[in-house]
């Protein structure tokens, strides 16, 4: 039966491994592994203790050995390496006193291929004073723990990327919401849009049932969170204000089947910062029915964003003055042609004195004149009206919806404004030239434009005439 087991098989002598144990004992240790960690010689030196007495067929084929002799001859191919680390718990559990052990063992064939080996060992009956018989087997595992192994480096990567990604990721479970959003399909609930704002609570109500299970270490950095278990518990700092508008977005989509979706939302750091992120929802394979794994990868573009708002402020303004430019102008000029409302009050301003104070004190001191006019210019109106610099030294306000009354109220504004900007300045004085008018029923706003510029050139030429 020992012969013909299809397990490998050992019959050993640890009597001189015991003998070895005393002389220590004797020595004071009284901890093993403690004793054996880190001291390889000393391991080595209970391994070289241990008699082969006989091994079954069994071995010699899992070995590669032709006969006992032969693999005796050879242990030290047999058990090298990791063996002396794994050999470590097997005498610790003699060393206790245990007639049985086990341990997990890595032992080599004599071609030197390695062989993952679990090892049990049991003492026989009448030996346990001397250890002199000690039955061993040895299975052969090594397919199991080559998968293990590949399964763990395969986790370890996956886990490695999940960490380490650029981008901020997050594991949710959205179980709950499913079981929400199936309650209302079962009311009878076909327009789930037009639920959401009858009930906006309901969507409210979705985003506290988010189940955040996992960030990683990018996520945490991106919202300033020192750890996770931080972010969870201000989770409602960071999906606020305008996120629920983008969330009742990725509500409908799930409603309608789709469960990978993306869109543009906007979130925020636990310390108040207005995030802009491209979101990529995705429910994982697996979980389709039910949504208890979900993927949410997040991609901050707050920087392109205010690169893109910062573009489109120039599209639209003057760099020099801050004022709208000369394109806006002509654009809402035409919009309120089309839409009103109506009496609309046209301010045209030219800027006096400008060639002059550039070509005695220089550019920049022009430039700062102009400065200073569109400071005073945007105080004066609010929005919905508009101030704009229409060319180098002419500006124009468009004041919809104003009689001319109010708009004599703003040209009042304007001169208390200009008086007390020339208090901050001594090098020049700045001087509006003004011309103002009010469109009538049916007039055309290029109509109203034209008089309100030949109203201030008029202006314009008493100020010369007055200057000279």
């Amino acid at each position: 039966m020992f012969d013909l087991a299809p397990i490998s098989l050992w019959l050993e002598d640890f009597s001189a491994v015991k003998a070895l144990f005393e002389r220590w004992r004797a020595e004071g240790v009284t901890l093993l592994r403690e004793h054996l960690r880190g001291r390889p010689d000393r391991v080595a030196e209970c391994s070289t203790r241990i008699r082969v007495l006989k091994v079954n067929r069994r071995t010699l084929s899992l070995f590669g050995a032709r006969d006992l002799d032969h693999l005796v001859a050879n242990l030290d191919k047999v058990f090298r390496a990791d063996m002396l680390k794994t050999h470590i718990e097997e005498l610790a559990q003699l060393w206790d006193g245990h007639t049985q052990f086990a341990s997990l063992a890595v032992n080599y064939t004599l071609g030197g291929e390695r062989l993952d080996i679990q090892l049990k060992g049991t003492v026989l009956p009448g030996h346990e004073e001397t250890l002199a018989r000690v039955l061993l087997s040895a299975e052969d595992v090594t397919e199991r723990e080559t998968a293990r192994r590949t399964a763990a480096r395969a986790e370890a990567y996956a886990h490695g990327l999940f960490q380490h990604s650029p981008v901020s990721l997050w594991v949710e479970d959205f179980s709950t919401i499913k079981q929400l959003m199936d309650d209302v399909r079962l009311r009878g609930i076909e327009d789930f849009r037009v639920f959401t704002d009858v009930h906006p609570e309901f969507v409210q109500r979705c985003i506290d049932e988010i189940r955040i299970l996992d960030v990683n270490g990018h996520t945490l950095e991106m919202f300033g969170a020192v750890s996770k278990a931080e972010l969870v518990a201000n989770a409602a700092s960071v999906f606020r204000e305008d996120m629920l508008r983008h969330f009742r977005e990725q509500l409908i989509d799930l409603w309608s089947g789709k469960l990978f979706h993306t869109r543009e939302v906007v979130n925020y750091t636990l310390g108040g910062d207005m995030l802009y992120v491209h979101l990529q929802f995705s429910v994982l394979p697996g979980h389709e029915q039910d949504w208890s794994l979900v993927q949410v990868a997040l991609t901050d573009i707050t920087a392109r964003k205010k690169a893109e708002a910062y573009l489109e402020y120039l599209g639209k303004h003057d760099v020099l003055t801050k004022l709208y430019n000369r394109s806006f102008y002509v654009d809402e000029l035409n919009r309120l042609e089309r839409r009103g409302p109506f009496p609309v009050t046209v301010i045209m301003i030219d800027l006096n004195n400008l060639k002059q104070v550039n070509d005695q004190l220089g550019h920049a001191a022009g430039d700062t004149l102009l400065r200073r006019a569109g400071e005073v210019l945007a105080k004066a109106v609010d929005s919905p009206n508009c101030a704009a610099r229409i060319g180098g030294d002419e500006f124009a306000l468009l004041l919809p919806g104003v009689d001319e009354e109010g708009g004599r109220a703003v040209m009042e504004n304007i001169a208390q404004l200009v008086t007390l900007n020339n208090q901050f300045y001594s090098t020049s004085t700045l001087s509006l030239s003004i011309g103002m008018a009010t469109s009538v029923t049916g007039e055309r706003l290029e109509g109203v434009v034209k008089r309100a510029d030949e109203l201030m050139y008029e202006a314009k030429r008493a100020s010369d005439g007055a200057g000279r």
